[in-house]
């Protein structure tokens, strides 16, 4: 297995924070994205890399890597997103064999994420994280070599993550929840309360 690149989805529209960019929203005065690349940069050798459309100055300087545009149009969602991860790689860092995606709004990310999540490739393709009896189709370590079949699936219409994860036999790998679920997505203002609370306490 060569190095992983790690890739923050970003392209959500946050129709329920007003439509802003949530991996933008400050917590506890630093920008969620911020905190989403502090965490998985050092389990990601390959660097990172932002999955996002439109002006990609917007997200300085909570990020400096390269911004990936959707490679397809009229934005069908996060597989394309992942897809755009997966050729970014194929065409620009060919030694890396394996792309680690997260939603730019989980803030609290396990240190163990990519190691866990390959060890479980041993019996699958595709591993993808879960906790509290939930699956995390958005947080998932794909191989870049499945960029074609990628394709032909969203081309096909194709736009949940889920069925695609179901369809090659992704593997899923638990995590416990105590004080504070580690993928916890910041969805809503009520979400972004839960984070801050979770700061504050020290269960974040």
């Amino acid at each position: 297995m060569g190095p992983i690149l790690g890739l923050i989805l970003a392209g959500g529209l946050g129709r329920r924070m007003g439509g802003m960019d949530k991996p933008l929203l400050p917590l506890a005065g630093r920008p969620l994205l911020a905190r989403v690349a502090e965490r998985l940069a050092p389990q990601c050798p390959a660097g990172l890399a932002l999955s996002a459309n439109g002006d990609p100055a917007r997200f300085a300087p909570a990020f400096t890597g390269p911004v990936l545009p959707d490679p397809l149009p009229d934005r069908p969602g996060p597989l394309a997103g992942v897809l755009a991860g997966l050729e970014h790689c194929a065409a620009e860092r060919p030694a890396v064999t394996h792309v680690l995606c997260v939603p730019g709004d989980a803030p609290f990310l396990p240190a163990d994420l990519a190691a866990r999540l390959a060890a479980a490739l041993a019996a699958a393709p595709i591993a993808r994280a879960a906790s509290g009896g939930r699956a995390h189709h958005t947080v998932a370590l794909w191989p870049v070599a499945l960029r074609a079949e990628l394709r032909a699936a969203l081309a096909g219409g194709e736009r949940r993550v889920g069925a695609v994860l179901a369809r090659h036999g992704a593997a899923t790998v638990a995590w416990p929840v105590a004080a504070c679920d580690p993928f916890l997505n910041v969805n809503a203002p009520e979400d972004l309360a839960a984070a801050e609370r979770a700061l504050t306490s020290g269960a974040g």
